[in-house]
């Protein structure tokens, strides 16, 4: 059984279709990246996976268990969006203890002053202290948990947010472009982060991005997306090596002239066209020393 499946996501705006029957399975502590340019339905097709919007039609299936009519709060699904979405009034610390007083903690618990006089509060808080020190400590960010996020760097906060995101244990992590706001060099060192943070959880995650170069480096398999629609999911390489549509080709595989139908699929075992051209050159050429070969043996007949 998949840890997530998604049965023809489709939803409208305006009468704009934003996502056209999207269908993707996620195995357990998989990494999915997905790829596309702005507007092709990613991060809409995660809002509508952690129940931020609703789907026209189709059908999310979280371990098997269906999400139609399941609130976001309900469906144990982490988010990290691209402005890190920290409370600037708030200290590291205590935004990412955020989601385990939300859980932990009751509407009169979380109130200043009367809750520490609520039964458990004090307990229950030092818990969710530990939790947070020990997430922060594995992370490296221990020593920022007394700073607020404008006395951070990008990749502090960025950090931060991840932390966030992974103390309450998620069933699904979902990130929406977490490193586009930061610099070249921090981005490919967060990049490392990321995986290796994804691998110790072992939680499946989506990784929504418009780079190519991070969902080829960073994802076990890399979705496709155009105008709404799945158009290829396959492993790196395959991607790269044998895009299945000319808009993938173009995408993933910018250095490669692919061959491809009118209609800009894959043309059955069709090779590069760069291949294809140094073959036929070698043709040429092997044809030409014939030519050449044939002119002399004339030659000398003649003056014999």
């Amino acid at each position: 059984m998949s840890a997530l499946s998604l049965r023809g996501i489709t939803k409208a705006f305006g009468g704009n279709q934003i996502l056209d029957g999207v269908s993707l399975d996620v195995a357990a502590g998989e990494f999915i990246a997905l790829v596309g340019p702005s507007g092709c339905g990613k991060s809409t097709l995660l809002r509508v996976l952690a129940g931020l919007d609703h789907a026209d039609r189709g059908e999310i299936l979280i371990g098997g268990q269906d999400m139609s009519g399941v609130a976001a709060a309900d469906r144990n699904i982490a988010m990290v969006f691209q402005s890190y979405a920290l409370y600037p009034h708030l200290t590291a610390s205590e935004n990412i203890a955020v989601p385990l007083a939300m859980r932990r903690l009751s509407r009169m618990q979380r109130l200043p002053f009367i809750g520490s006089l609520m039964p458990g509060q004090r307990a229950t808080r030092r818990a969710i202290a530990r939790d947070v020190r020990d997430m922060a400590t594995s992370l490296k960010i221990d020593h920022l948990l007394d700073r607020k996020p404008g006395q951070m760097s990008g990749g502090q906060r960025q950090r931060v947010a991840l932390a966030r995101a992974m103390v309450r244990q998620p069933s699904i992590f979902l990130m929406d472009e977490p490193l586009s706001n930061l610099d070249a060099n921090l981005r490919v060192h967060a990049r490392g982060e990321i995986v290796d943070l994804h691998r110790r959880a072992g939680v499946p995650t989506l990784y929504v991005t418009h780079d190519q170069a991070e969902a080829l480096s960073m994802a076990d398999r890399v979705a496709v997306m155009m105008g709404g629609k799945l158009l290829q999911i396959a492993s790196p390489e395959v991607i790269y090596d044998d895009p299945a549509h000319i808009e993938v080709g173009l995408r993933l595989s910018p250095g490669r002239t692919l061959i491809f139908a009118e209609d800009g699929s894959r043309l059955p075992g069709g090779a590069a066209a760069g291949d294809a051209g140094l073959a036929a050159s070698d043709a040429g050429l092997a044809a030409s020393d014939a030519g050449l070969a044939n002119s002399d043996a004339q030659r000398e007949r003649a003056h014999g």
